[in-house]
């Protein structure tokens, strides 16, 4: 069973439903009990930052969640939530995330040329820069779908691919048993429902 981490931000329908297409087994759940049954953990997330971590920590489920990516358990973060799996936001002030991923999240205004929008919405291609089982039934350059106006930075160790908008932007990292993605797949066509199959077959311990 895959658990959707349900605490308050998110989408949930979509991402259950997405699953629901590849014929996995998922629950969405605020239960601290179902996220240790499960095989594998989802943190969904939309919106701002500082309000998701909130959130979260509040929740009552982060010790929890590090304590099962701890165990081996494969966990990723999407849009938000892959932004939550960082040390620190820099989104309207500071703030801390879970630590799970070294690096940072900044504003794409820092690095992309004046003139594009923010947010960054829209399909763009995927530059894949490791090989990575998330990735074992798509091809590079298949596109998806983002929605975003910060990107995780600090980060190089863990980038596995990333995206072009007017700069190289991060677009999926992965550490461990530990994995995200800033775009959403659940919004992503067949390619998004193929790295979420990739992602649901990776079950039991993972070997880090």
């Amino acid at each position: 069973m895959i658990a959707i981490v349900d605490y308050g931000v998110g989408n949930l329908f979509s991402l259950k439903s997405s699953f629901a297409a590849i014929g996995a087994d998922v629950k969405v759940t605020s239960d601290a009990e179902d996220l240790k049954k499960a095989d594998s953990i989802i943190l969904p997330g939309v919106g701002a930052f500082e309000d998701a971590a909130k959130k979260l920590f509040e929740s009552g489920l982060v010790d929890v969640i590090k304590e099962q990516v701890a165990l081996g358990k494969p966990m990723m973060g999407i849009c938000l939530g892959m932004q939550l799996l960082f040390e620190k936001s820099f989104e309207y002030g500071e703030h801390k995330g879970l630590g799970l991923i070294k690096g940072n999240v900044r504003p794409i205004s820092d690095v992309i040329p004046d003139g594009l929008k923010i947010p960054h919405i829209g399909w763009n291609a995927l530059i894949f820069k490791k090989e990575n089982p998330l990735f074992k039934y798509i091809s590079n350059g298949e596109h998806v779908y983002f929605v975003h106006s910060f990107y995780a930075a600090d980060c190089e160790d863990s980038v596995i691919a990333s995206a072009e908008y007017g700069a190289e932007l991060t677009a999926a990292v992965a550490s461990g048993n530990v994995f995200g993605c800033q775009f959403h797949p659940e919004k992503s066509g067949e390619t998004g429902l193929a790295i979420l199959k990739a992602f649901a077959e990776m079950k039991g311990e993972f070997k880090c």
